[in-house]
């Protein structure tokens, strides 16, 4: 069982930088792979980002290349991911969710086992 919690959110101006954090508990955190998606209203949920267990694979959409890093420190039963984005646009506004997926690099949602309760980020022109 993986805890995830997301943090971080909130109204940032056009242009400006955000970084959201997801914090991962349980004994089994330090072998999922956390990934960063995103759900803007009336869309889809998108993939952004994932970081491998061990912090050395991670992957990046091409939608946010260049403006989204990925980062991963590990603590006893811990696991902390940052999620840096620049460059905000407008578009940019969702709800954004990490989620866990057992030991593996993984793009699609599906593969993903658990999941956080999300944080609000809103983009102002």
């Amino acid at each position: 069982q993986v805890q995830l919690v997301e943090s971080g959110g909130g109204l940032v101006q056009a242009g400006g930088s955000l970084t959201l954090s997801c914090t991962a508990s349980g004994r089994a955190s330090r072998v999922y792979a956390v990934g960063w998606f995103r759900q803007a209203p009336g869309k889809e949920r998108e993939f952004l980002a994932v970081i491998g267990p061990g912090g050395e694979k991670t992957v990046i959409a091409d939608h946010v290349k260049g403006r989204v890093t990925v980062s991963r420190q590990t603590s006893q039963n811990t696991v902390l991911v940052d999620l840096q984005m620049s460059g905000l646009k407008p578009e940019d506004t969702a709800v954004y969710y990490c989620a866990a997926a057992w030991n593996m690099v993984e793009v699609d949602d599906r593969e993903y086992d658990y999941w956080g309760q999300g944080t609000q980020v809103t983009i102002s022109s």
